[in-house]
C-alpha cells in the first residue's frame, strides 16, 4: 500500500473516524474543521470528545482550521460535511485547489440529497470542483457507524466510482484488518441507498418507541428497501446495488442502532416530542429529516410509489399522528409483491 496524503474536510464523527482509519494505515492525514477548539483538542489531546467521546485518535491525525494547509499536496480529499454545507465547502475547496494548482481524487462520504435541486453528493462536488481539478470522483458508503469504526469493530464499506481505478485507489488507501473496503461502479444506486435509508430509519425508531416488535420492523425494512430501489432505478441505478452494502447493509445498521441519529429521532417522534425540539436536542445533523422531503418530492415527480416515505413525510411535515399514519398505511389496498 503506497502512502497517500489524505485531507478530510469535516471533523464530525464520521469524518474523524475515516481520518483515523487513514492515519492508522500510515498515510499523512490532515483533518479540516472550522472550529479552532476542535483543532486544539485533536492535536493536543488526540480526542474529539463531542462526537466520539473518550476514544483515542491516532497521533497521525493532524487537525487544522486552514483549508489550504489541509489540502496542500493532498492526493485524496474526502468531503464529510453535512449535505447542506457541501456546496459551500466544495466552492472553498475549488478556490484552494486553483491557488495551489493542484489535482486530487475527490471522494464524498456524505449521505443525503440536496433540497430543491435533488442532487446527490457526488453531483454537487462535480458541479463545484471542475473536472480539471479532479483525478477521480467517487464516494465511500456502507453500514458504518463512526462509533463502531473508532473502536475497531469489523466494518465493511464500498468505495464507489464510475471509474473503477478511482474506487480501487480508495480501497487500497483505507482497507485494513478491521476496515474492509469493496469496490462498486454504481454511483447512482450507492448514493440513493445511502441517502434514503435515513428516511426508513426514522420510521424504525418510531416503531420501536411505540412498542412494535420484529414483525412490524421486518415489514418496514423490506418494503422500505423496495421503495429505495424503485426510486433509485428510476434514475438509472442497478437494482443489485440495493442488495449490497450501500443498500440493505446500510439500511440495517441505520434502522437498528442507537448510534443512528435518524433512528433516535424516530424514537423521539414516537414518544410524542416535537420535531423542532428533537432537532435542537440532537446537537448533530439529522440527514433523514430533509431527505424525507426530497424523496417525497422526487417520488411525485417521477411517479414512483413510495407509501412509507410519504407516510413519514406527513408525520414530519404535516403533523399527522403516527398511530393514525400507521393505520392508514396498513389499510392501503393490497397488491402483488414486487410491484
Amino acid at each position: 500500500m503506497s502512502n497517500e496524503v489524505i485531507a478530510v474536510l469535516g471533523a464530525g464523527s464520521w469524518g474523524t473516524a475515516l481520518a483515523n482509519v487513514a492515519a492508522e494505515n500510515g498515510h499523512d492525514v490532515r483533518l479540516w474543521t472550522y472550529k479552532p477548539e476542535q483543532v486544539v483538542e485533536i492535536n493536543e489531546q488526540h480526542r474529539n470528545s463531542k462526537y466520539l467521546g473518550d476514544n483515542p485518535l491516532d497521533e497521525g491525525v493532524v487537525a487544522t482550521a486552514d483549508m489550504t494547509e489541509a489540502v496542500r499536496d493532498a492526493t485524496i480529499v474526502l468531503s464529510v460535511v453535512p449535505t447542506k454545507a457541501t456546496r459551500e465547502v466544495s466552492k472553498h475547496l475549488s478556490e484552494v485547489l486553483a491557488e495551489l494548482d493542484q489535482q486530487i481524487v475527490l471522494i464524498a462520504a456524505t449521505k443525503g440529497l440536496e433540497p430543491g435541486t435533488y442532487k446527490r453528493a457526488s453531483e454537487m462536488l462535480a458541479e463545484e470542483v471542475p473536472a480539471t481539478q479532479r483525478l477521480g470522483l467517487g464516494i465511500i458508503s456502507g453500514p458504518s457507524h463512526a462509533e463502531g469504526v473508532i473502536k475497531h469493530d469489523p466494518t465493511l464499506v464500498s468505495a464507489v466510482s464510475e471509474d473503477l481505478a478511482t474506487a480501487e485507489r480508495v480501497q487500497a488507501a483505507f482497507t485494513n484488518n478491521v476496515f474492509r473496503v469493496y469496490t462498486n461502479t454504481d454511483l447512482i444506486g450507492a448514493e440513493f441507498g445511502a441517502a434514503l435509508k435515513n428516511v426508513i430509519a426514522i420510521g424504525a425508531g418510531a416503531l420501536e418507541s411505540l412498542g412494535f416488535d420484529a414483525n412490524a420492523k421486518a415489514g418496514l425494512f423490506t418494503r422500505g428497501l423496495a421503495e429505495i430501489s424503485r426510486l433509485g432505478q428510476a434514475f438509472g441505478a442497478n437494482p443489485i446495488t440495493f442488495m449490497g452494502l450501500s443498500g440493505v447493509g446500510d439500511l440495517f445498521v441505520t434502522a437498528t442502532s442507537v448510534h443512528s441519529r435518524n433512528y433516535r429521532a424516530g424514537v423521539q417522534l414516537g414518544e410524542g416530542k416535537k420535531l423542532d425540539d428533537i432537532v435542537e436536542n440532537m446537537g448533530m445533523v439529522i440527514e433523514g429529516i430533509s431527505t424525507t422531503k426530497v424523496a417525497h418530492e422526487l417520488a411525485l415527480k417521477k411517479h414512483v410509489e413510495m407509501p412509507i416515505t410519504s407516510t413519514i413525510y406527513r408525520v414530519l411535515y404535516e403533523g399527522q399522528d403516527i398511530k393514525e399514519a400507521i393505520n392508514e398505511l396498513m389499510g392501503r389496498p393490497v397488491s402483488q409483491e414486487g410491484k
